[in-house]
């Protein structure tokens, strides 16, 4: 199942929402997958998973895609960051295009099917969540850029918007090529519908 959601301005997180109700809620939306015990896993408040998010816009020759260059290894990616306790992964991506990108408002996301797997130690640096949870799931969006441009947070030295075959061969990680591709074909084919 795919799906279009239309998320309003909140003022931070979600925090009301508990563990179940998240869960529940992903469910229907058929974002979890095979971790659906570590999505809301938490530890120090901090989530087992990583979101990915490719805002794009709308151009003459079709679709553009934005991409950020990370302050502290240089390299081009969607915004990206993890989830928070209690967090579903599309309130975490909501959260993380606020806080990397400043885009705000009646924002579009687009749940993407890609998915991808990250070693935790490349996330957090170490075992968060035990020695016993070695990768956690990433999911991936895309969401409709509004406005003029972004508000880089510390993060990300600068961005650029590039033609689908610009991004994938620009960002460094397989994961970001994926959701790219899947997002720019869904545009193209008319495959993705906004929300009412």
């Amino acid at each position: 199942m795919r799906c279009l959601v239309r998320l309003p301005l909140l003022v931070g997180p979600d925090t009301s929402t508990t563990a179940r109700a998240t869960e529940t809620a992903l469910e229907l939306a058929g974002v979890l997958t095979s971790y659906a015990g570590k999505v809301t896993d938490a530890a120090g408040g901090r989530a087992a998973f990583q979101v990915l998010v490719l805002p794009y816009r709308q151009v003459t020759e079709g679709f553009e895609y934005a991409l950020f260059r990370r302050a502290d290894a240089a390299y081009w990616q969607g915004v990206a960051g993890g989830g928070e306790a209690g967090e579903s992964p599309l309130r975490a991506a909501w959260r993380e295009t606020f806080e990397e990108a400043g885009l705000t408002g009646d924002l579009e996301f687009v749940a993407l099917d890609a998915r991808a797997t990250v070693p935790v130690v490349y996330v957090t640096g170490e075992f968060t969540w035990g020695p016993k949870v070695l990768v956690i799931p990433e999911f991936a969006f895309g969401v409709r850029a509004v406005g003029d441009g972004f508000t880089l947070s510390d993060e990300h030295t600068e961005y650029g918007w590039f033609t689908v075959d610009g991004a994938t061969k620009a960002v460094r990680w397989d994961s970001n090529r994926t959701a790219l591709w899947e997002l720019d074909h869904r545009l193209r084919h008319g495959l993705v519908h906004p929300a009412d």
